[in-house]
This record gives C-alpha cells, structure tokens and sequence, in this order.
C-alpha cells in the first residue's frame, strides 16, 4: 500500500476574516480525499497561539466567537486539550521555547496547506516562514502573497502589465490625519463622486464603503483607517456588473468558466458572500452540505457560467491570466473584474490569492471537483517547491579573507 501524504492543513489566525478561515478549512476536511492523505489540522487562534488536535477539523468543535468551543485552558477533564505549539501574540515580544522551527520538526508533514484568509496567511508572512523552515506548501509565495494582498502595490503591477484599472487615490493613516483638507481636494478632483474607500490589506469587503458624498466619505475613511495604515479611494464605475474568474497553476495556466456575483446592495458585503440564509449568530451561513461540502463563499447567489458573450469571457479569461503571471502568483487565485455592459469595457478590480472556499464552486462547473482541486494544489505546491530545490542559494567567494587582511574593494 502507498504510503500516504502527510498534509497539515493551517488555519484560523490573527485576522478579521478568521471565521471564514474556518469554513474554508472545514470545506478542505470534509472533501479531501482521506485515502491518499493524512490530514494533520493546525489551527491558530485569535492571540496567534498555535494548536493541534483532530478535534479541530471538525466544525461543531468551534463556538460562535471562532475559538475551539472545548478550550484549552478550562477543557472538561475527558477531552484532551488541542496541543501547543508555540505563540505568535502582540502581547509576547519572542517566540516560546517550543519556536516556529521545532513546530516544523515536530509535525513532519510532507507538505502544509495554508488556508488563512487576509493578515498573517494570504499576505506573505506565513509563505515566509515556510519559506525559511524549507518546507513545501500549497499557494503563492511570498511575492505573490504580498502583491495580491495590497490592493495599491497590486494595482501599479497590474497598470504595468497593460491591465485596465479604475482611477484611484490612496495615502496613509499619518496623511489623513495631518492633511484631510488636501486629500478630500484631491479626491474630488481625480475621482470624484461616488467611491469605494477601502483599507489597502483587507479581504472579504471588510471595511469597504461606497461614499457619493463629503460626510460619506469622510466617515468611510475613518472606518477603514482603522483596519490598515493605508486607505485606497476607487472611482465608482456607474451600471456596471462583477465578473470573477478562477485561475489555476504555477507556470501552465488554466482557467474556470466565469461568475456573475449578485449582490445585495450597492456592494458586494461580507453578509452578502457568507451570511445570506444563514441561522449562525457567528459563523458563516453553513445550512448543510453541498456536493461541494459546507457553503461558505458558494452561498453567495451568483450567476455560473455569467450570462456574458463567449468574447467578453475569453478576454476576461486571458485578462486573468495576465494577472496571476504580473503579480508571481501560484496554486489557485480568483480574480475579480468590473464590466460595463453597454460597451463591454472592462477593468481589474482585484487578484485574491487565497480565495473564499478556494473558488471550488467555478472548479466544479469547469469539470473539477473540490477533492480533485485539493489534489491539484497539492501537486503543484509540491513541483514549486522541487524546482527551488533546483536553484542556487550560495556563492562562495574569498570576500571574507580579502577583508580579514584588510583589502578593500
């Protein structure tokens, strides 16, 4: 019988979109094919302690507020406390004995799966750490983490690429607050009205607003300056319609059919993408199971395939795959567009290299199941890692004796 491969699947974490963390990481559970790997669950909590049980891959475990519904400090003497391994919280200033590198050795997993959403998992920081531990991974790397992470960086990458973008403004928390007349000119004279406010490093449509107003305006920046040191205003595109495209790979690409999401408001919302039908007073809508597993971002009611031309798809298709190559991203990524169906224009809206329940909804309509799309990220976690085995990492020169004897260069 072949060996299995040992899998740790991480999750959770220091970010407002833990909570959709967790159900994307349920979703990895209950559809990963259980003969071919060993599922180890590595959850992170909220203060960034690291924990560890086979508890954790299971939903009813977790109460409302996200952390494990059967603690670690207070556990009922007859359910063993989740493992821990080491912490990561504000309040301690260096790493516990049991440090990030000894988790790596302990675990001795084949391959990790990061599946954290937003700050300290989709932004690069973890894809470092792994990085420096040599361990494979599944997703983008550090690069391509932190450029589709922050939605100013990703934008000037993009307008290299030749990709069509919205107007834009964007300045920092310190700029706000010593200079709020000069910004809101330059804003009403770039863009003007209506905008989207939006913290630089956020996922979810946390803290995005729509302002057609001064008094809107104003308030919508001190919500999202209070989520990031970087506020970014984006014209406001009038009769337009979201398009979003899945793209899979690591060098050869390949592309989903495209959706149609539908909104609620005026935006798309965190309550439209994750709470629409649901009875849970915390967690995301997860009103049972699909062929999919639980909902997550497929409760959200969209349009698959879009209702668009076979021509509006296919540039939209390439346009997305120009995207994830500009910014050096891998595994799976979701890219979001904005459409003028009058004329057909269109503009990049975002990349998001860790998508909401990893896009399996447009896999599955494109021929993929979820299972087969966790085996898919996997492979290709793997063949990324083997070709950075492949480079060369040092250089050996005399530079240390030349300078030991008092050479200079």
């Amino acid at each position: 019988m072949e060996k299995k491969i040992k899998i740790a699947i991480v999750f959770g974490s220091r970010s407002v979109e833990h909570e959709v963390s967790i159900v994307t990481a349920m979703q990895v559970f209950e559809n990963i094919d259980r003969e071919k790997y060993d599922v180890v669950p590595v959850y992170i909590d909220k203060q960034g302690k690291w924990l560890i049980d086979d508890k954790l891959s299971k939903l009813e475990n977790f109460s409302a507020e996200g952390g494990p519904a059967f603690g670690w400090r207070n556990s009922p003497k007859d359910i063993k406390a989740p493992e821990y391994f080491f912490e990561a919280s504000p309040s301690v200033k260096t790493l516990t004995p049991r440090s990030a590198l000894k988790f790596f050795k302990k675990i001795k997993a084949d391959i990790y799966f990061p599946v954290i959403h937003g700050t300290y998992g989709e932004d690069g920081t973890i894809q470092g750490m792994f990085e420096m531990a040599n361990v494979p991974y599944v997703g983008s790397g550090v690069t391509g983490s932190a450029v589709g992470m922050d939605k100013i960086i990703q934008k000037a990458v993009f307008k290299e690429a030749g990709l069509p973008i919205v107007k834009y403004v964007w300045f920092s928390k310190s700029e706000w607050q010593n200079n709020k007349v000069k910004i809101i000119e330059k804003i009403e004279k770039n863009l003007g009205y209506p905008v989207f406010v939006k913290p630089a490093n956020l996922g979810s449509s946390i803290a995005i607003n729509k302002a057609v107003g001064l008094k809107e305006l104003e308030l919508a920046i001190e919500v999202a300056s209070n989520f990031d040191q970087r506020i970014i205003i984006e014209e406001g595109k009038e009769g337009i319609i979201e398009i979003n495209c899945s793209v899979i790979g690591n060098y050869e690409l390949n592309v989903s059919v495209c959706e149609q999401p539908i909104k609620g408001g005026q935006m798309l919302s965190y309550e439209d993408k994750y709470l629409k039908g649901g009875k849970n007073s915390g967690l995301p809508a997860l009103p049972g199971r699909q062929a999919g597993g639980r909902q997550g971002m497929a409760g959200l009611s969209r349009l698959v395939p879009a209702p668009i031309s076979e021509e509006l798809t296919i540039k939209i298709q390439e346009m997305a795959k120009m995207a994830f190559k500009a910014i050096d991203a891998s595994g799976v990524s979701r890219v979001d567009f904005l459409v003028d169906e009058k004329d057909n224009n269109i503009w990049i809206n975002e990349i998001n290299t860790l998508p909401g329940s990893l896009s399996f909804y447009l896999w599955e309509k494109s021929g993929i199941n979820f299972s087969e799309l966790i085996d898919r990220l996997a492979s290709l976690g793997f063949e990324r890692y083997k070709e950075q085995q492949e480079l060369t990492y040092s250089y050996d020169s005399d530079l240390i004796s030349k300078t030991s004897s008092g050479t200079k260069s």
